[in-house]
Parts: C-alpha cells; sequence; structure tokens
C-alpha cells in the first residue's frame, strides 16, 4: 500500500503539459520583449519590471489570494476534523503537513495555493465541511493535495503573470504610448511602434490564456486521479463533486462574486451562473470528471485494490 501511495498524484502527462505551456509561454514572452525593444523602449527598465513582477507574483500571490478570499488559518483545536484528514492523507503520501485554512462562506468550495510543497496552503470553506461527510472531505482533501504534489500551481500562477504582464503593456501602450516612439516629431513611427506593441500584446494575452485554460482543465482531471489513488474511494470524491456543483448553483450571486477571480483554483468552478464563456472554461465538464471516476472505481474494484 504505502509504494502506491508514495507515486500517487504524479502524472506525466500533467508534467509534460506544464512543460509544454511554460515552453510556448516563454517564446511568446520572448517576442513580446523584443516587439517592445524595437519600439524604442528600455530593454534593461524592461527586463527590471518584468523581473520584479514576476517575483512579487511567485512570492506573494497566495498571500494575496488568501487576504482577498478572508481566508484564516485555523488551529486543530478550531477544525479537528479537516486537520485529522490532511494529517492522515500527509502520511499516506509521505507530504509535509501544509497551512490549513478555512474561507468563512456558504460556498461550498475547496483549494491549494503555493510555490511548493513547503509553502502550500489548503483551504475549505464553511459551506463545504457543513455539506459533506467524511469520506466526501477526504477525496477533496486528497485531491488538493496532488495539486500541491504537481506543484501545477505554481506553474498557474507563472502562466497568469503572463497574461496579466501583457495586458498591462497593452494598457501602458493605449494610454501613454508616446514614450515607445523613442523622441518628438516621429509620429508615424511612434503610431507605428504602438499598434505593433498593442497587437503583439493582444496576442500574446490570448496565447496565455488558452494555454491557461487549457491546462487548468487538464491538472483537474489529474488531482481527480490522485485523490482516487491516495483514497481508494473515487465514488466518493464523485459525491461530493455532485453536492459541491448542486450547492453551489444555489449560492447567492453577490456571495460568489469574491471568489469569481480565483475560479481556476477552486475544485469546482466559483461562477454564479453558466455562459457562453464556458466554452473557455477552467474546469472540465462535470459529467466527464464523473465518467472518468468510474472508471478509475472499476479499475481498482478489477485489480482488488
Amino acid at each position: 500500500m504505502a509504494s502506491s501511495h508514495s507515486n500517487f498524484g504524479k502524472d506525466t502527462g500533467l508534467q509534460v503539459r506544464m512543460m509544454f505551456t511554460m515552453l510556448l509561454l516563454g517564446l511568446v514572452y520572448v517576442l513580446l520583449i523584443g516587439v517592445l525593444f524595437a519600439a524604442g523602449a528600455g530593454a534593461v527598465m524592461i527586463a527590471i519590471i518584468a523581473g520584479a513582477l514576476l517575483l512579487f507574483q511567485l512570492f506573494t500571490s497566495d498571500k494575496i489570494a488568501l487576504a482577498a478570499l478572508g481566508a484564516r488559518e485555523v488551529s486543530p483545536q478550531e477544525a479537528p476534523e479537516l486537520h485529522g484528514i490532511i494529517e492522515r492523507l500527509c502520511v499516506q503520501a509521505d507530504l509535509p503537513k501544509p497551512k490549513v485554512c478555512v474561507m468563512n462562506t456558504q460556498m461550498p468550495n475547496a483549494f491549494a495555493m503555493g510555490r511548493s510543497k513547503k509553502t502550500a496552503t489548503v483551504c475549505a470553506t464553511t459551506g463545504i465541511l457543513q455539506m459533506l461527510d467524511t469520506s466526501e472531505l477526504e477525496g477533496v482533501m486528497a485531491h488538493e493535495l496532488t495539486h500541491v504534489v504537481n506543484k501545477d500551481v505554481m506553474v498557474m500562477t507563472l502562466a497568469s503573470f503572463f497574461a496579466t504582464l501583457a495586458a498591462m503593456i497593452a494598457q501602458f501602450a493605449l494610454f501613454f504610448g508616446g514614450g515607445f516612439g523613442g523622441g518628438y516629431g516621429r509620429n508615424r513611427e511612434e503610431e507605428t511602434g504602438i499598434a505593433m506593441v498593442m497587437l503583439v500584446s493582444i496576442v500574446v494575452y490570448a496565447i496565455s490564456f488558452l494555454l491557461l485554460q487549457a491546462l487548468s482543465r487538464y491538472r483537474e482531471f489529474a488531482a481527480d486521479r490522485g485523490s482516487a489513488v491516495l483514497t481508494g474511494r473515487p465514488s466518493a470524491l464523485s459525491s461530493a463533486l455532485i453536492k459541491i456543483s448542486g450547492g453551489i448553483e444555489r449560492v447567492p450571486s453577490q456571495d460568489m462574486r469574491v471568489a469569481e477571480g480565483m475560479s481556476a483554483f477552486f475544485i469546482v468552478p466559483a461562477r454564479a451562473k453558466r455562459s457562453l464563456m464556458n466554452i473557455f472554461s477552467d474546469h472540465p465538464p462535470l459529467d466527464k470528471r464523473l465518467a472518468a471516476l468510474s472508471r478509475l472505481e472499476a479499475q481498482l474494484q478489477g485489480t482488488g485494490a
């Protein structure tokens, strides 16, 4: 049993996709920097600003997100069942215990944050703690710990950084475009440079967005698989996903708006309503997740696990 759990969550397909995503994002980012340099912006200043923003994103994004969501760290005395579940799973998975937080909202959901196993935080909402039984909550927490094992939260953070930076550069070019031309009396060259920067920035943002959504969908499948392997009960996670999805649909819209910006990091999308934008959803459809878990259940039963 221990040997099977020691490798839980390490999804080769996800690792390849994360490497491919970062490679493509790196290439389009180099293109963007090249266009900025050609347009007359200072290469050194660009590098300094981009590097500072990247470090800021890596080291503070989880803290900012937790604060924005109103999540707070809880002690074992405050949340004994949640701590107990996470401690048991971490022992099985040979993981250091992450920080445990609770978000005070009736929205049933959970998420993981942090750039590494040592800096990870796992958070559950009060809504999910009230809704799920022990086995279902265990399935959800195993799902979140799989994200920690795969380090996909860090890759998601980096990928979102590229999209955010591209959007910022496009806005800068739009509102402060005069600084890109390199001098006065060259209006035609300035306009051409600004237009090129805006065009490339928009392309970089679009590519980053699409890659981010595709990676986000796959990482949810990978985390579902990791949960199934670690707990040995895919059906418990299926039951939890059904309950959470149904519960979210009953949460008032005003209670969802705080969490919508962080939707990609939750186990179930934190959106008040379905829309055409779900074509670009950061989560796979619920029926496909349930079907995949059902197949895993059959495989586990077939092998006698």
